[in-house]
C-alpha cells in the first residue's frame, strides 16, 4: 500500500502540468497513465495534432519549466487573426499588435509538448508515475480514498483528480453526473506546406458546410481544422492528397496560396459536454473530464490548463487546512471557474448554432454582429485580451 496527498489519473497535456504544479505546494503526487509514454520520431515529420496556446498558458508552461524547452522551430507566433463569415460584409480581424500583445497564441505540436512535459515530471522529485496502468477500483471513505491498480497495486490519497479525457472513468467512479450533446460533427485536421507565406496569420471561415481554420506552423506550413457534418467528413478524410488539398483551397480561397499535403486527414467527432458540479468529496475535475467545448474558438487545451493553474493554486494557497481533499476547499476551485467554463460553452455552443442556422434572416444577422464587432476596437481588444490570459 502506497500513500499519496494528491493522486491525478492521466498524464495528457493538462494533467501532466497540473502535476508539475504541485512542485512548491508540499503535496506528494501519484500520476496515473495507461498509455506508455511515447519518445518523438527520429525524422522531421508534423503532429497533425496542433494546439492554439494562450500567452498566459504558455507562460504558466515556462515557469514551470517547460516551454522553454519548446524548439523554436516547432512553434509558432499568432500575431493575426482573419474571421470571415458566409456574407461578403461578414468580417473580422484580431491584432495582437492592436492589442498591446507580442502575439495572440503559439501554435505547437501535441507531441513536442507532451514530449517536454513527460521529460519534466520525469525529473520531478515530488511525481511518482504509474505508466502505463490502469484503474481497476476506487473506495472513497471520508478522510482518504483508495484507488486500486488493475495490477493490484493499492494507492492511498486525500486527493483524487479526474485529468482523464471526455469519458473519465473518475468522474463517473465519483458520482458526478454529465450531459453530453452530439454536433453530429467531426473535427478533421491535417497539415499542408503552402506556396504562400501566412505571416503568422490564422484564418477562419464560417461556411455552410461547416468552420474552416487555418493555423501557422513554422515556415511555409499550415495546420488545418475542419469542424463539418459527419458525410462530410468521411468524404474529406477519403480523399486522395490532391483532392483533399483542391478543396482545402477553394474553401480558403487560396488564402495562403497552393497547398502540398503533409500529413494524412484524420478526424474526430464533436461533442458538447457539461457537468453538474467540478468536485466531489475527495475529487475534482480538470480538463475535457470537466468540460467539451466545439473546437471553432481554438480554446478548449486552454480551459484546461486554467484549470490546472487554479486547481494548483487552490492547493498551495491552502494555509492552515493541510486536508488537500477537504470538500470545502475543493469548492474554492468549483467557484473560481465555474464563469470562465460557462462563458466559452455558451460562445462556442451558440456560435455554433448561430452559423449552422440556414434561415436568410439569420445569415444576414451574424454576418453583421461579425462587421459591427469588427468596427469596435474596445470590444475586440477586451476579447483579445480574455483569450490571451
Amino acid at each position: 500500500m502506497q500513500s499519496f496527498d494528491v493522486i491525478v489519473v492521466g498524464a495528457g497535456l493538462v494533467g501532466a502540468s497540473f502535476a508539475l504544479a504541485l512542485a512548491d505546494a508540499d503535496l506528494s503526487v501519484a500520476l496515473v497513465e495507461p498509455q506508455a509514454a511515447r519518445g518523438l520520431p527520429d525524422d522531421s515529420s508534423w503532429d497533425s495534432r496542433v494546439y492554439a496556446l494562450s500567452p498566459g498558458n504558455a507562460g504558466w508552461l515556462d515557469a514551470l519549466g517547460v516551454w522553454g524547452r519548446v524548439p523554436a522551430g516547432r512553434a509558432q507566433r499568432v500575431e493575426t487573426m482573419r474571421i470571415r463569415g458566409d456574407q461578403p460584409r461578414g468580417h473580422l480581424e484580431f491584432s495582437a499588435y492592436d492589442a498591446g500583445l507580442r502575439e495572440l497564441a503559439w501554435i505547437v505540436e501535441n507531441r513536442v509538448l507532451q514530449s517536454e512535459l513527460w521529460r519534466a515530471l520525469v525529473a520531478a522529485d515530488h511525481v511518482t508515475t504509474f505508466c502505463p496502468a490502469r484503474c481497476e477500483s476506487v473506495v472513497w471513505e471520508r478522510d482518504v480514498a483508495t484507488l486500486t491498480l488493475a495490477d493490484g497495486q493499492a494507492l492511498h490519497a486525500r486527493l483524487i483528480v479526474g485529468a482523464d479525457g471526455a469519458e473519465s472513468w473518475v468522474r463517473e467512479r465519483a458520482g458526478i453526473a454529465s450531459t453530453t450533446s452530439d454536433y453530429h460533427q467531426d473535427g478533421v485536421v491535417a497539415n499542408f506546406e503552402t506556396s504562400r507565406a501566412h505571416e503568422g496569420t490564422a484564418y477562419q471561415w464560417f461556411r455552410a458546410d461547416g468552420v474552416l481554420a487555418l493555423l501557422p506552423l513554422p515556415g511555409n506550413r499550415v495546420s488545418m481544422v475542419w469542424s463539418t457534418g459527419e458525410e462530410h467528413a468521411r468524404e474529406l478524410r477519403a480523399a486522395s492528397p490532391q483532392a483533399l488539398q483542391h478543396a482545402v483551397e477553394e474553401a480558403s480561397a487560396l488564402a495562403v496560396g497552393a497547398l502540398s499535403l503533409l500529413t494524412p486527414a484524420v478526424g474526430f467527432p464533436l461533442k458538447l459536454s457539461r457537468v453538474k458540479r467540478l468536485v466531489a468529496p475527495r475529487a475534482a475535475l480538470i480538463g475535457d473530464a470537466a468540460h467539451n467545448v466545439h473546437p471553432l474558438a481554438g480554446q478548449g487545451v486552454n480551459l484546461g490548463f486554467r484549470d490546472a493553474r487554479e486547481l494548483a493554486a487552490v492547493l498551495r494557497g491552502r494555509g492552515p487546512q493541510r486536508d488537500c481533499g477537504d470538500y470545502r476547499l475543493l469548492r474554492r476551485y468549483e467557484r473560481a471557474r465555474r464563469e470562465d467554463i460557462a462563458a466559452l460553452e455558451l460562445t462556442t455552443h451558440g456560435l455554433e448554432k448561430l452559423f449552422s442556422h440556414e434561415a436568410v434572416w439569420m445569415a444576414g444577422l451574424r454576418n453583421l454582429g461579425l462587421a459591427l464587432t469588427d468596427s469596435q476596437p474596445f470590444i475586440k481588444n477586451t476579447l483579445v485580451h480574455h483569450a490571451a490570459a
